[in-house]
């Protein structure tokens, strides 16, 4: 028994060595464009990403929106995979000129000096929308899931990668971390500072305490509420920005959209996740939240009767 316990704990850690550190850390040493090429070829082989591919490919095929050609699919799901990994070791070896160089960005920061939510999705490659906000000026806070749990469990490697992809985050921002649960009041603070929170808002229901009824892919779902409800009450700005990869270039397509002031909290719950709804339609694959389908696709019978459901916070 012991000995099959070392031997699954060894085949994980050297998936994780390979997925997540040996093959994506190689666009620190390769010129970018040939890095994508090698990445492009990399995304064709069945055995890269396999559990988490194989997972999301199920759930995609379960909603009808894999496709007709599964094998697309799913190299385009280990291509942006790929990326986004590579984009820490980039982001460690290059500077915010270089990466500029790459970026077609659609759309303006705004609100630069003052308090406001910058929300996003797991959609894409985020890295370097950080990097680009903060050149823009934005003072940005990101929040983040405390790193634990059992997908850590006998994970040494991928633990000691994700704590390293959270400090190129602090870096990016040049900010602190605000970790979840238990960051309402940092989060509050920070606000109170005049700063930016950063968030990436797709998460599934049964993380948050507070949710409102959104349409995703023709179906009501139910999405957090706190932080639209606290944009209406502090009248605070609104951004919605995610960053797409041209499969065939690489290169990154930044899409940054200001929403404003909402004085209705379902509105602004209601423009926000159409963006979502617009990115997860244009480029499925690019979700990396696939494989939590049957988590996220759900609405609480009170949001189908209320506008929001009331429970007390998690602060």
């Amino acid at each position: 028994m012991l000995l099959k316990r070392a031997w699954s704990r060894w085949k994980r850690e050297s998936r994780d060595a390979v997925e997540v550190v040996l093959l994506p850390g190689l666009a620190a040493l390769l010129p970018w464009p040939v890095c994508f090429r090698l990445f492009r070829r990399m995304a064709r082989c069945a055995w890269l990403y396999r559990e988490s591919c194989d997972a999301a490919l199920v759930q995609a095929q379960a909603k009808g929106w894999s496709g007709a050609r599964s094998a697309e699919w799913l190299a385009e799901r280990r291509l942006v995979t790929l990326v986004d990994h590579a984009d820490h070791y980039l982001f460690r070896t290059r500077s915010a000129r270089w990466m500029g160089r790459h970026i077609d960005v659609s759309g303006e920061w705004a609100g630069q000096g003052g308090a406001g939510l910058l929300l996003t999705f797991h959609w894409g490659a985020g890295m370097w929308a950080l990097c680009h906000a903060h050149g823009a000026g934005m003072r940005g806070n990101m929040v983040l899931a405390a790193p634990g749990g059992r997908d850590f469990d006998g994970r040494w490697i991928f633990g000691r990668y994700v704590r390293a992809r959270m400090r190129s985050v602090r870096m990016a921002l040049e900010r602190p971390v605000i970790f979840v649960p238990g960051g309402m009041g940092i989060l509050r603070e920070t606000l109170q500072r005049q700063e930016q929170v950063v968030v990436v808002i797709d998460v599934p229901e049964d993380q948050v305490n507070v949710t409102r009824i959104a349409t995703i892919l023709g179906e009501q779902v139910s999405v957090p509420a706190v932080l639209p409800q606290l944009a209406v009450e502090r009248s605070l700005p609104t951004t919605v920005f995610y960053m797409g990869i041209d499969p065939v270039s690489g290169r990154r397509c930044l899409k940054i959209a200001p929403l404003g002031v909402f004085d209705d909290p379902q509105l602004l719950t209601d423009k926000v996740f159409e963006h979502f709804d617009a990115v997860l339609r244009q480029r499925p694959a690019a979700w990396h939240l696939w494989s939590e389908a049957p988590r996220f696709f759900r609405a609480r019978p009170e949001d189908r009767e209320n506008p929001m459901t009331q429970k007390a916070v998690n602060s």
